[in-house]
């Protein structure tokens, strides 16, 4: 067995192994990913094949997120994906590290100094449209106060991360409102494998954040659409849910070390991979 850093071109193998099992990946996730840390995504190797995979991202000096934690169905039982886990995690150094869990793993990563500090709830659905005149795309020079507004939100920076995923593709736009001239939040919306998928969404207040909503459903359409919900955005739960979303799958937010305080704002998960 060998444990390596992941290529970028085995990045996109990788997001067709979460595709696999069900995770629904955006098309366009890759590069901005890969652009967050590009030495912070790994695989083992045996026999010359990448059998398994993870990433231990390390958004600033202070924080890590772990995510893409897979390995191949007839390579799972024989430890391999622990070691590669504990590889990785050499990689986030004195960092705090965090981690979106499934049900089923929450004990393991309990056993690797993980504590849980709260849920993410997902909610899927079709959104109801409507145009609002205030937002529009992300202006030249608005990308750190951007970047900063979502830290409020976590409690952490993501810049290399946000500065890459808020540059639009043909199959990601992100929308800003804005009051006078300045940001008051911001959503951004991707195409999946199914559907869409929307985060972050950041916003000042309760009616910015639902005029982003509907914006984002014009976007989206008649297709699915899918919106991860952090534990205590119990406004946001409620909207989902009024809209006719409804609670899909959950997952545990965890920490290893201190973990980030969120602050006072609207706001929804970006990605469980990268938080």
């Amino acid at each position: 067995m060998k444990l390596r850093e992941m290529t970028r071109r085995e990045l996109d193998r990788v997001l067709g192994w979460a595709a696999d099992e069900g995770w629904n990946p955006g098309l366009d996730d890759a590069d901005p990913f890969h652009a967050t840390d590009a030495g912070g995504f790994f695989v083992a190797e045996v026999e010359g094949r990448a059998v398994a995979a993870i990433s231990v991202v390390n958004h600033t000096d202070a924080l890590a997120f772990l995510g893409l934690y897979l390995c191949h169905p007839d390579y799972r039982g024989r430890g391999i994906g622990h070691a590669l886990w504990t590889h990785a995690l050499g990689h986030a150094g004195a960092r705090a590290v965090g981690l979106d869990g499934v049900a089923a793993q929450q004990e393991n990563y309990r056993k690797s100094g993980f504590v849980r500090a709260g849920s993410t709830v997902r909610y899927a659905g079709v959104l109801p449209g409507a145009f609002h005149s205030g937002n529009g795309p992300v202006g030249a020079r608005e990308r750190g106060a951007l970047i900063a507004m979502e830290a409020r939100a976590t409690g952490y920076e993501k810049p290399r991360f946000l500065g890459a995923w808020l540059t639009d593709t043909a199959t990601r736009k992100t929308l800003v409102a804005r009051k006078e001239g300045e940001p008051t939040g911001f959503v951004t919306v991707r195409k999946c494998r199914e559907g869409f998928k929307i985060g972050p969404l950041v916003a000042r207040n309760e009616a910015v954040a639902a005029a982003l909503i509907e914006a984002a459903g014009v976007a989206t359409g008649e297709a699915p659409v899918m919106i991860d919900v952090p534990e205590g955005e119990r406004w946001l739960g409620a909207h989902c849910a009024g809209l006719g979303l409804v609670p899909v799958f959950e997952t545990a937010r965890m920490y290893r070390g201190a973990a980030p305080s969120r602050g006072e704002v609207v706001s929804a998960v970006a990605t469980l991979e990268l938080g």
